[in-house]
């Protein structure tokens, strides 16, 4: 099982629910590129994203991608079909920005509003988005601490890869690429996620070929914070289905 981080974050995040799904899985843990030890890819685009994480999996593998991993795991998933066999997909959509036919996403003006800030003041920025995937969190405080944590006690992703990453999620729309995606696949959303609308979730989960959508209570954009040992029993009952013979 291969684990996908999302946007200013790092595989640390991922501690708590590694632990929990270690006890059944071979869990591998990777970053994104030009995050932590990984060199930054270029161009910086999901697709190139997504082949650069192939490489370092193995042959075969369930990926699990969390908001922007869970972009790139979609994206790696239609590429890559007889490598990934499943896909869970934490706090997802197609599309992070609002669209006149898609309302489930934050404004573009406030995708500008971080871009444009995160040029002048990234550590303002990165301490702000750390409190919007916590808020409406039932563990608001603790999910927080743990976001915090993972983030600013290790080496701070490259200003490019978060320039570029907040490129991606303002641009990228995946809505026509979802019928080409036939592997089984698990929806997982907070049922408060401020970043993610948990309507993004259930729209992706109907557009999907094979997909279930589960929704978290009480959880928002990090429910593997709030309660790993639950969304681990989750992934566990999915993912130990027999896989589906892909591509």
């Amino acid at each position: 099982m291969v684990l996908l981080h999302g946007w200013a974050s790092h595989t640390q995040v991922f501690r708590g629910l590694a632990r929990a799904l270690e006890k059944r899985f071979r869990v591998q843990v990777l970053a994104l590129p030009g995050y932590g030890d990984s060199v930054a890819c270029m161009p910086y685009t999901l697709e190139r994203m997504a082949d650069t994480l192939a490489n370092s999996a193995p042959r075969q593998c369930s990926v699990v991608g969390w908001s922007l991993g869970a972009q790139v795991a979609m994206t790696w998933a239609q590429r890559a079909p007889k490598q990934v066999h499943r896909l869970a997909l934490i706090a997802a959509t197609p599309c992070f920005t609002q669209r006149t036919d898609w309302p489930h996403a934050v404004t573009p003006v406030v995708m500008r509003q971080f871009t444009s800030a995160i040029k002048r003041d990234c550590s303002s920025v990165l301490r702000r988005f750390v409190a919007l995937q916590s808020l409406g969190d039932a563990q608001a405080v603790r999910v927080a601490h743990q976001l915090r944590k993972a983030l600013f006690t290790n080496p701070p992703p490259a200003q490019d890869a978060l320039e570029s990453g907040l490129e991606i999620l303002r641009a990228a729309d995946l809505r026509a690429m979802l019928q080409l995606i036939q592997q089984p696949a698990l929806i997982l959303h907070g049922e408060h996620d401020a970043v993610t609308p948990c309507a993004a979730g259930e729209a992706l989960s109907a557009a999907l070929c094979h997909a279930r959508f589960h929704k978290i209570a009480g959880a928002g954009h990090a429910p593997f914070l709030s309660d790993p040992n639950a969304v681990a029993a989750l992934l566990h009952e999915f993912l130990n289905d027999q896989p589906a013979t892909v591509g």
